[in-house]
């Protein structure tokens, strides 16, 4: 097990950081598309599909075709969705990280180093929900290189985002992440969270059955959200 540790950003850490940002997102993506093939909503639109395509064209082999180019447009929808949302957090608050996490009260981002590189990240700062602000803080942008799971760093980071939140007082860490993202929901469940919600982000997102799942996690000490 290769040895790590956990720091506060730095400037020098940004290209890594945003490179290791997008990766992590991206590699979701198969996962994304097999879970729309495996929805009935998915497989019966593809059957109705074929089957006006072999009625109108009069030949088998143009309807199988048809499904076939409608699975390549489904990949490339898929596809789209994450790289749009890669696009959206590298032009917000990854743009300018110092100034989003650093600079601003109750945030704060994290790096694990190991031989030198950077290979996993996570920030904290106030929610986006005003029903929550005030009360939690949330835990954002956590990835950990492939290369370098399984060895405690999502556990250690996640935790330093838990004791940043209780120590400033809060109530509670929340988050979100999308429902394809299984090892993630493991992770965070064996931490303490616990889901409270779900949502499609999009009308792309409800199209491809996609969600993201809220979670919550109460701090010991204080009294437990309902």
């Amino acid at each position: 097990m290769a040895s790590y540790r956990i720091r506060q950003y730095r400037d020098q850490d940004y290209d890594a950081v945003r490179t290791l940002f997008a990766r992590g997102i991206l590699e979701h993506a198969p996962a994304g598309y097999r879970h729309f093939l495996h929805s009935a909503w998915a497989q019966l639109g593809l059957l109705v599909f074929f089957v006006v395509v072999r009625a109108a064209a009069g030949y088998w082999v143009l309807g199988l075709g048809a499904v076939a180019l409608a699975l390549v447009a489904a990949w490339l929808l898929v596809r789209s969705f994450s790289t749009s949302y890669v696009r959206q957090a590298l032009s917000t608050d990854l743009c300018d990280i110092t100034a989003s996490y650093l600079r601003v009260p109750d945030s704060c981002f994290w790096v694990a180093e190991a031989g030198g590189s950077v290979v996993g990240m996570v920030a904290v700062a106030p929610p986006q929900d005003p029903a929550e602000r005030g009360v939690a803080l949330e835990l954002k942008r956590m990835s950990v290189s492939k290369d370098y799971r399984g060895q405690g760093i999502s556990k250690a980071l996640c935790g330093e985002v838990l004791r940043f939140a209780q120590a400033r007082g809060y109530g509670a860490v929340v988050l979100s992440t999308s429902m394809v993202q299984v090892a993630a929901q493991r992770l965070y469940e064996g931490q303490g969270f616990r889901k409270v919600g779900a949502f499609s982000p999009s009308l792309l997102g409800s199209l491809l059955c996609f969600q993201i799942f809220h979670y919550r996690c109460d701090l010991p000490g204080r009294t437990a959200a309902p």
